[in-house]
């Protein structure tokens, strides 16, 4: 199906106000051509061109039969009322129908605004849940700049697509539809000349749009590649100053953004070319009808009014026709950003819930690992990153996780709130596998403090409660309290109202992670997950925030990934990974006493027991 078209079935939200589009549409299109009609008997008062039957004819729908049922009256109420205040009336009339006709022009677009912006709202919300959902393996095999772009720039180009297409398939068409019926009723000889050169300007038309449409899709990618850009300048800003690296970075995105803007160059070259083929086609048309209509005249086969009356319409015809020609190339323009928007919406999700699903009412037993593998797809190749792993983890146990960079750990621990599903093997919690399991019901039972501490531009208060307004201010507190955070809370400017900046940057990274603690504390979950909570901390910081820990995992199921071995030292168990493998497993002592890699990692840091 063409990604435009997917895009109007959202239209189905608004039945009512596309029915009221269409409705106001037509009266506009109507009281638009009565102001055309009021030009013939202008011309007919004026200059008396006609031939005038010397009775009454009766009235009849023909061309002929009614323009001399209409002449005659016309002339009876010149001699009757005089000529001026027959073009006063005539020129009241013209008024009326001018009013009413942009009367209703003006409410076809509210409605037609109304459902625009309500079919954007619509999409926005729809990729947005899409985001949400989706694994955290799609966003590692994208750039966040070029998803952005998906949502603003392809987003925005859909939505002009989508007005522009509206008016080309409601309001113009009817307007053609209207005005050629007229043109039929007048002269069908002279309609027929017409009809010779449309199939001339569709087939130039339909070879221009083909053409924007792989442009445009070009620069839509491109767009998105220098998005990608930014984005990767902003978050390495302090390292290109570091390394002196400007002027690299400047070459990169100058030369990404010549070629986004070299296509641009050419899509605008194929739209624009749009407009004046269909206005040469157009003139053309109209001047042969000028030639043949106007020897038709003075030969007596038409009224000089009517046939003023017919080179008016028509011209007034080139416009909505020229109008549908430009909706068209927008239609192509539009398919390729629905394209890129669209395969968002169409990337699998592969964290699947069961219709089912049994919901998790809470922790009970504990947490095992059956001959879990994982592996991924990259470039054709599977890379293995989990290989056979057997782990029992009984609730309230401390369990940590060790081993050197790419061992698996983080994969490991992201398995279990299901941010990825294993490729082999299963997981179960109290005895349910996740997959039967609701998703929500599972997250719901996980804590996360990460090595990254993602805050978000609002108060301390609405960090720790994460949004949620079913919090109190003390509860809110009582978690900063247990996290340690409340004493530098206290210090800040306006306490817990204090804004925390883009990506809490204003405060350091102690603080930051101490507050990810404290929305770890509030949301009470039986199970705490701990990625490295410390590794990137000074010393001081990382005591305060090793003491928020110790604090927080009293009574929970807590999983720890260590960089620092200092600091699992006292775990019930240690797990130690290597290429995706549990090499080692046991104590402390334990694991010391094997003399095996745990040791090598200890003695590498130069760890003393």
């Amino acid at each position: 199906m063409n990604p435009i078209f997917r895009i109007f079935r959202y239209l189905r939200h608004f039945p009512w106000q596309i029915g009221l589009n269409i409705f106001f549409n037509l009266l506009h299109i109507v009281c638009n051509l009565g102001t055309y009609v009021m030009i013939v008997p202008f011309v007919e008062l004026l200059f008396g061109g006609g031939n005038v039957p010397d009775a009454e004819p009766a009235f009849a729908f023909s061309q002929e039969q009614l323009a001399d049922w209409a002449f005659w009256h016309l002339h009876r109420y010149r001699d009757t009322l005089g000529l001026w205040n027959c073009l006063l009336i005539i020129a009241g009339g013209y008024l009326a129908c001018s009013l009413l006709s942009n009367l209703f022009r003006y409410l076809s677009y509210v409605f037609l605004n109304i459902t625009r912006n309500g079919l954007i709202e619509h999409l926005r919300n729809d990729l947005y849940k899409r985001i949400t959902i989706l694994p955290v393996s799609f966003f590692g095999r994208r750039r966040r700049g070029d998803l952005i772009s998906r949502m603003a720039n392809d987003l925005g180009d859909v939505e002009w697509s989508v007005v522009s297409t509206l008016e080309a398939l409601v309001r113009d068409p009817i307007n053609v539809i209207v005005f050629c019926a007229a043109l039929l009723f007048v002269s069908w000889r002279l309609f027929v000349l017409f009809l010779l050169v449309l199939p001339v300007g569709v087939w130039l038309m339909t070879r221009i749009g083909h053409s924007l449409k792989r442009n445009s899709q070009r620069g839509q990618d491109r767009l998105g590649s220098l998005f990608g850009l930014l984005d990767e300048s902003l978050m390495g800003l302090r390292v290109i100053k570091s390394f002196g690296r400007e002027k690299d970075s400047e070459q990169r995105f100058r030369r990404a953004n010549e070629d986004y803007a070299r296509t641009m160059v050419q899509v605008a070259r194929r739209r624009e070319l749009s407009s004046p083929l269909s206005e040469i086609l157009g003139t053309l048309a109209l001047v042969i009808v000028l030639i043949v209509g106007g020897s038709w005249v003075i030969g007596g086969h038409i009224q000089p009014s009517v046939f003023i009356f017919f080179v008016i319409i028509f011209a007034r015809l080139i416009p909505p026709l020229q109008s549908i020609v430009r909706a068209y190339n927008s239609l192509q323009k539009g398919s390729a950003s629905a394209t890129r928007f669209l395969e968002v919406l169409d990337a699998d999700e592969l964290i699947v819930e069961k219709p089912d699903a049994h919901v998790l009412q809470g922790f009970g037993q504990g947490l095992e690992l059956r001959d879990v593998s994982f592996s991924y797809e990259a470039e054709g190749t599977s890379h293995t990153v989990l290989n056979h792993i057997n782990l029992m983890i009984s609730k309230g146990q401390t369990v940590a996780i060790v081993g050197p960079s790419g061992a698996g750990k983080s994969t490991m621990v992201d398995l279990l709130p299901r941010f990825y599903d294993p490729t082999g093997g299963t997981i179960l919690i109290d005895g349910y596998p996740l997959g039967d399991l609701n998703i929500n019901s599972v997250r719901r039972q996980f804590g996360l403090v990460s090595q990254s501490c993602i805050l978000f531009n609002d108060t301390v208060a609405n960090n720790i409660a994460f949004g949620s307004e079913s919090y109190t201010r003390e509860q809110i507190r009582e978690a900063a309290r247990i996290a340690h955070a409340d004493e530098f809370i206290e210090s800040l400017p306006q306490g817990y109202d204090t804004q925390v900046g883009d990506r809490g940057l204003t405060l350091s990274g102690g603080q930051r992670q101490r507050l990810s603690i404290a929305r770890a504390v509030l949301r009470d979950t039986p199970i705490l997950i701990l990625d490295e909570a410390t590794s990137a901390l000074d010393s001081e910081s990382e005591r305060a925030v090793q003491l928020a820990l110790e604090t927080v995992m009293q009574g929970r199921t807590s999983i720890v990934i260590a960089h620092r071995l200092s600091t699992i030292r006292h775990a019930d168990c240690i797990i130690v990974l290597d290429q995706g493998c549990i090499v080692e497993q046991g104590s402390h002592d334990q694991l010391i006493a094997l003399n095996g890699l745990y040791k090598k990692l200890v003695d590498m840091q130069s760890f003393i027991k």
